[in-house]
């Protein structure tokens, strides 16, 4: 059998995955509730130039809890979701060239084309990209992010500072966590031009004007709008006025490390009842606390699910009580199994496989995907563990810095998803195929 050329090789690769994804847009599955809040915004701010949802009297109330660049991508297309699943997919397999291309530059074609191979068949990616959520041009806009910076580290030239200028303006206008990439990449553009500080900081500097020029359109509406300086989105997702149950996501951050306390606790609020026995033991540190807990939950039902502001004031004492007892716990150990259980969970979210995929009576098939799911994603992390330890994943400062700032910020979240922390595929992928590399040949001493 001839050996394939290079270019057939990258034609085979995104083939294969290109198949793959369609495959995923054809197999049906559900939809999610985010999908049309975004639909709505953007079909509100194109034919009613209000970007905003319709209540309850039938008016478009403006609002800024969403950032408008997914409902702006959503309403190009029409709200076509087919046709956007079809684009972000193609998208999505730029972006694993891109990845490619950019480890071809450090470490060669056969790195590199192990790269394209493990992006485009990767099954969590190319379910996001079949799925009309942002998560998948988030890790587009991460991946344009690492090639402009690996062509701006050769070429140093103002081309690829506005290239990841735009990849930052885009992460950030999908998602507020999208600033963690702009970070990164100031952080790692002032540190690679050590040698020339001057032309560092004009690079870092054009970088971030650009990237937050598009920003400011948006901060400029809300303040005319609500009087506010709000240039990316509110991290509790509300609008102005609107209370938040701060006290509440405080205690659930003391003791929730789980998706299924995101479905079972946190998205019940406002809608279903809460029962005492969906909770851990770890949501208690004695009886009288869970009784306590108890009650409070009493509380909740019986006023028609509501947590109002003596409601949430009684959970924020119980969350310092837990804290004052624990602050280890709640500063380091909680966080760290939060950070854990989002990387390492199988990622049957987009699968249409139950949440409790371990209860193999109820379910066996589902059940073994869930497994086979969870292996794939295990061998993808040991890979890209087994790169880091190895000292061959380039980058290093850039995806080092947005690795970490990123899992800072899944430890803060009381609604833990493994969708959060999709944006860090780019970075797993590299890794994982920097195992390619061949080591250099050493060259022995000459003796004297």
């Amino acid at each position: 059998m001839p050996k394939l050329s290079r270019t057939q090789k990258v034609g085979l690769w995104l083939a294969l995955g290109l198949a793959l994804r369609i495959l995923l847009i054809v197999f049906p599955r559900s939809l999610d509730d985010d999908t049309a809040v975004y639909a709505e915004l953007g079909h509100n701010l194109l034919h009613h130039h209000v970007y905003g949802l319709v209540n309850e009297a039938g008016v478009i109330v403006p609002s800024l809890f969403r950032l408008p660049g997914y409902p702006l991508f959503l309403a190009v297309f029409g709200g076509n979701l087919r046709v956007v699943e079809l684009v972000q997919s193609a998208l999505d397999l730029f972006g694993c060239w891109l990845l490619a291309s950019a480890v071809r530059m450090r470490l060669g074609g056969r790195a590199a084309e192990w790269t394209l191979a493990l992006g485009s068949l990767c099954l969590f990616t190319a379910a996001y990209a079949a799925t009309a959520l942002t998560e998948s041009l988030s890790v587009f806009a991460v991946c344009c992010g690492i090639y402009g910076f690996a062509r701006w580290s050769v070429e140093k030239t103002i081309r690829w500072v506005a290239c990841m200028a735009g990849a930052a303006a885009l992460a950030m206008l999908l998602r507020p966590d999208g600033a963690l990439l702009l970070a990164a990449l100031l952080c790692t553009v002032l540190s690679a031009s050590l040698p020339a500080m001057r032309r560092g900081f004009r690079d870092a500097a054009l970088l971030l004007v650009l990237a937050c020029a598009p920003l400011s359109i948006w901060a400029a509406r809300n303040y005319v709008t609500f009087h506010v300086f709000q240039p990316l989105a509110p991290r509790h997702v509300n609008d102005p006025g609107e209370r938040v149950n701060l006290g509440f996501y405080r205690w659930l951050r003391t003791w929730s490390v789980e998706f299924v306390t995101t479905g079972n606790v946190f998205w019940s609020v406002g809608s279903d009842e809460l029962n005492i026995d969906d909770l851990p033991p770890r949501a208690f540190d004695s009886p009288q606390q869970r009784r306590q807990t108890e009650e409070l939950f009493n509380l909740y039902n019986a006023q028609q699910h509501q947590v109002d502001a003596p409601l949430d004031a009684k959970f924020a004492a119980l969350a310092s009580q837990r804290i004052r007892e624990h602050p280890f716990r709640y500063c380091v150990t909680v966080p760290l199994r939060r950070i854990a259980d989002m990387l390492l969970r199988p990622r049957t979210e987009t699968y249409n496989i139950d949440a409790f995929w371990w209860r193999i009576s109820d379910h066996p098939w589902q059940s073994i995907a869930a497994i086979a799911l969870g292996l794939v994603n295990l061998a993808y992390m040991l890979a890209a563990f087994c790169g880091l330890v190895r000292r061959r994943v380039p980058f290093g400062m850039l995806l080092g810095s947005y690795f970490v700032l990123r899992c800072i910020l899944l430890g803060t979240l009381e609604n833990p998803e493994p969708r959060y922390s999709l944006e860090l595929y780019p970075v797993v992928l590299i890794a994982a195929a920097s195992l390619a590399q061949r080591p250099r040949p050493t060259v022995p001493a000459v003796q004297p």
